[in-house]
Formats: structure tokens, C-alpha cells, sequence
């Protein structure tokens, strides 16, 4: 087996090792992906400045988020169907963030249920939630993640109806998958997948099914996102939810100032600017285009991370060079999944970690703190 030695690699071994659905469910982007593709050209079109005879021996990558002092400057982001891409996958990432001094952060549209990741991990983790038109439900999710230690919500806000994604609907996308030839064939070529996943805790979606009147056996996102999720959503119930949720707030899906203004008006604790990874409005605006202005416009009044492309390192250079106080990983760290297992997703986060390492010491920075616009190149 070929060693994986970046994010690309361990994309390249989880294609071969997820049937093709699930792979294609965490690899594409909406429509054309237009903007799945901007959000890398945009990052790899910064240009970082080498400095030399700086002393880097003794770098320091450790931050802090929300008062919480983490390892390092990133968040493993909520990933629907994440225990489709391997058996118990939310647990065994969360398990990798905890051993890394990283939050975690579970998906509404997890396979593994807010329960399941508490009791098999014991310690706190971060919660999104997609608000759906029966309130009280919304509710429920609150109080039992409050019940699991959960401190900080993730309020995604960008998904208010579905960017349909073609590679989805060409796959037919459904969990448990249905059996129909053409997926049982690719399900019998991977045995290892079957076999993780067959043996997992739950294998649909964890914290609605049997949760929602109706919903008791739902098994495709689409349809759920169609019947529930609320086109009607406004800042009204981000309001309600801060007055309703007692920890940490943070709205995931920021992209314009004006939202970023209002975000910050109605008391976030931290936004994520973040176009879903090019998962629903297509053509829009790279997330790491808009990461600045947001930045000069409430920069000063709360927490900003990042969202929408990092593959490697020196991508979370760019993103903290500017004005981001971390990133959020999601497909970088679900190919380590599909790859292998829990130790894949170690192993992201640990190429990412060393990549960061040595970015910073070729640009001649020796603390995470010490990042600004000084590492981009200007005027080219």
C-alpha cells in the first residue's frame, strides 16, 4: 500500500475503499462546482513570502478558540453521513481530535447519534445544528447535546434549501444504501467498508431517525432536507436560539459583511466564513475571497474561522495570514476516514499539523500568534 504522505493521498486510497456514493457524497461540490474548484485556486493563488536566518527551533502551534486553548489552530468541521465514509466514523474522528487537542464537531446529519459519540468518548465536543421547520425538535437536539457536555453550537446557516449535487443524484444516494446491482457490485469490492460498517452502532441518521413522527426510517438526505429543513429561517431564530442555547454560539455559513454585521449584533461568539465547500450556492465567492473583508469588518468583536478548501499547511497559513483564528477541516479529514479508519483521520490531522510546521519556519514565524498579512506576498 502506497504511504500517505499528504491530503491527496489519503483522498486517492479512500476512493478505492468507500463505495462510490459515499465517496462522491463527501468529494463534490453543487451544480458545475464552480466554486468547489474556486475555493482551492483562490487559496493557491496566495503567494507566501520566504524569510530566512530566523530562529524557528522551538515553534509553537498551540491557539485559543472561544477562551479554550487548543494544540493547534484547527477544528475537525461537521460532516453529514460522516459514519458512511467508515463504521462509527464520528466517533473514531472524534476520538482522533480529543487525542490531538482538537474540538470535533458533530453533524444534525451524523450517522453516529449525539448519544453514541458521548458515551463512547467521554469527553465534550462541539454540536451543528440545521434548524427544521418543527421548532421543538430543534429544541430536543439542544437539550440533548446540552446533556452530552456539549459547550459550543454551530448554528449552519447556508443551507436552507439543498444545492443539488449531480454526482448524488447520479449515485442515486441513499442510507443505508439501497440494493440495486449496480451497488451491490461496488459493495462487494469493498469488503473492509462493509465489514466496519455492518458492525457499527447505528447505520442511518443517528439523531433524526425515530426522533421525527414520519421519519422513522429515513434514509435519504434530499428528501429529508425537502420535507424539514426551512426555508423561512431568519435572524429571528438565531435570536431565539441565543437566548435558548447557554453556551457558546457560533453561525457557520457567513460570507457577506452585512450577515457578518448582523451575526455579530445578535451576540455570536464566533462565525465561520464559509460557502458549505462549494456544496450549495454555485458561482459564488470563494470562502478565503471574502475571509478579509469579513475580518476588517468584526474582526474586533468576535471569532473568526475558516471554512472552504484547506488541504494542506500552507493553506492554514493563508487563512490565519488573513485574519482567521483557525480552520475547519471536513473533507481532508473524512478521506482519512475512508482510508483508514481512525488512525486516518489522525493521520490528517497530523500532515496538516507537520505542513503547518514547516511553513511557518520557511516564512519565518515561530508562534501561530505571530501570523499576519506580513507571510503573503503582495503585488504580483
Amino acid at each position: 500500500m502506497k504511504i500517505a504522505a499528504s491530503i491527496d493521498d489519503l483522498r486517492k486510497i479512500a476512493k478505492r475503499r468507500v463505495p462510490r456514493a459515499f465517496f462522491d457524497y463527501a468529494d463534490s461540490g453543487s451544480y458545475s462546482e464552480q466554486t468547489l474548484r474556486a475555493n482551492r485556486a483562490d487559496l493557491e493563488a496566495l503567494i507566501l513570502k520566504q524569510r530566512v536566518l530566523v530562529d524557528v527551533s522551538a515553534r509553537d502551534l498551540s491557539t485559543t478558540v472561544l477562551g479554550k486553548k487548543l494544540a493547534a489552530p484547527l477544528i475537525l468541521a461537521p460532516v453529514g453521513l460522516l459514519g458512511m465514509q467508515h463504521g462509527d466514523g464520528e466517533i473514531l474522528a472524534a476520538r482522533a481530535a480529543n487525542e490531538a487537542g482538537i474540538p470535533f464537531t458533530l453533524s444534525t446529519m451524523s450517522i453516529g447519534s449525539i448519544e453514541h459519540v458521548a458515551e463512547a468518548t467521554g469527553k465534550p465536543f462541539w454540536f451543528q445544528l440545521y434548524v427544521i421547520k418543527d421548532r421543538d425538535f430543534s429544541k430536543q437536539l439542544m437539550d440533548r447535546a446540552l446533556k452530552a457536555q456539549v459547550d459550543t453550537l454551530v448554528l449552519t446557516v447556508d443551507l436552507q434549501v439543498l444545492g443539488q449535487r449531480h454526482r448524488d443524484v447520479h449515485n442515486g444516494l441513499t442510507v443505508p444504501p439501497e440494493f440495486r446491482i449496480a451497488n451491490v457490485i461496488d459493495i462487494a469490492t469493498k469488503p473492509a467498508w462493509a465489514w466496519s460498517v455492518l458492525n457499527a452502532k447505528s447505520w442511518t441518521f443517528g439523531n433524526i431517525a425515530g426522533h421525527v413522527p414520519g421519519m422513522e426510517s429515513v434514509n435519504s438526505l434530499s428528501g429529508w432536507t425537502q420535507q424539514q429543513f426551512d426555508p423561512a429561517l431568519n435572524w429571528k431564530d438565531v435570536e431565539w436560539i441565543k437566548k435558548y442555547w447557554p453556551g457558546k454560539l457560533v453561525i457557520k455559513g457567513i460570507l457577506d459583511v452585512d450577515d457578518a454585521r448582523r451575526a455579530v449584533e445578535l451576540g455570536a461568539d464566533g462565525i465561520v466564513v464559509s460557502n458549505h465547500g462549494g456544496r450549495q450556492l454555485d458561482g459564488t465567492s470563494s470562502s478565503i475571497r471574502m475571509l478579509p473583508r469579513v475580518v476588517e469588518a468584526v474582526g474586533k468583536q468576535t471569532e473568526i474561522l475558516f471554512d472552504g478548501g484547506i488541504r494542506t499547511g500552507a493553506d492554514i497559513e493563508r487563512a490565519l495570514a488573513l485574519g482567521a483564528r483557525a480552520v475547519m477541516i471536513g473533507r481532508a479529514y473524512a478521506w482519512g476516514l475512508g482510508a483508514l479508519g481512525g488512525p486516518g483521520v489522525a493521520k490528517a490531522i497530523d500532515i496538516l499539523k507537520k505542513e503547518l510546521s514547516v511553513t511557518m519556519a520557511l516564512t519565518g514565524v515561530a508562534k501561530v500568534s505571530e501570523i499576519d498579512g506580513r507571510v503573503i506576498e503582495t503585488g504580483r
